[in-house]
């Protein structure tokens, strides 16, 4: 039997690196703000910078660090500054090193996979039972470094051959043009935007954001 939607669609705001729009992201309604540990990405930030930015949305939405198979030592730095409320881990991390982190920090944890065509959601099952979430991204373009934050979608339709139980998220070139369409053909409980509020790479604008979550609202 299929999961019903919650009767709010999630809605994660990714990729943030100042407080005001942190606090920005939760008075529009976000439940989930993430934070990106990745060096290569224009969108990354130290522990304690993203400390310092998450402290308007403690009590409003749930921190989710974003790693690249970081090793124990950063996942320690990051857990003992930050104190999130959920890792996601965003490189090629087994099923092993998913309950192992899950154990270790004993928080939940996001698996994200990078979609391009069917194949590359074989390896989905062998995570059922073991991620609290999954989270579909389009793979990254050719020569692109980042994992996530490129600005592109996927064929949204690959999603219909998932088991309806498969509890995950979307992300991937979500914008307020497109994401009444990503809700409606999809069987995703949330939406995860990051380049679709910027007005560069790494730069979040309030007006963009504002139109994001604008559109949601007007298509639920």
């Amino acid at each position: 039997m299929a999961l019903a939607k919650p009767m709010t669609m999630l809605i994660k705001t990714c990729g943030l690196k100042a407080a005001d729009m942190v606090s920005h992201s939760t008075q529009n309604g976000a439940h989930q703000i993430g934070f990106i540990f990745f060096e290569k990405s224009p969108r990354h930030v130290t522990p304690e910078q993203a400390a310092a930015a998450a402290s308007p949305a403690r009590g409003f939405a749930d921190i989710v660090a974003v790693t690249v198979n970081a090793d124990d030592a950063y996942l320690d730095e990051i857990n003992d500054v930050l104190k999130p409320d959920m890792m996601q881990l965003h490189g090629s991390e087994t099923p092993e090193r998913v309950a192992y982190v899950k154990a270790r920090y004993n928080l939940p944890v996001m698996k994200a996979f990078s979609i391009r065509d069917a194949h590359d959601l074989d390896k989905v099952q062998a995570y059922i039972g073991i991620a609290d979430r999954m989270l579909f991204d389009a793979k990254a373009p050719k020569g692109s470094e980042l994992p996530g934050g490129n600005g592109v979608s996927f064929d949204w339709s690959l999603l219909e051959s998932l088991d309806q139980g498969v509890e995950y998220m979307l992300s991937g070139g979500l914008n307020a043009q497109n994401v009444c369409e990503a809700i409606k053909n999809t069987h995703a409980i949330g939406m995860d935007v990051s380049s679709g509020i910027e007005i560069k790479p790494g730069v979040k604008d309030k007006e963009l954001m504002d139109g994001f979550f604008n559109a949601i609202k007007s298509c639920s």
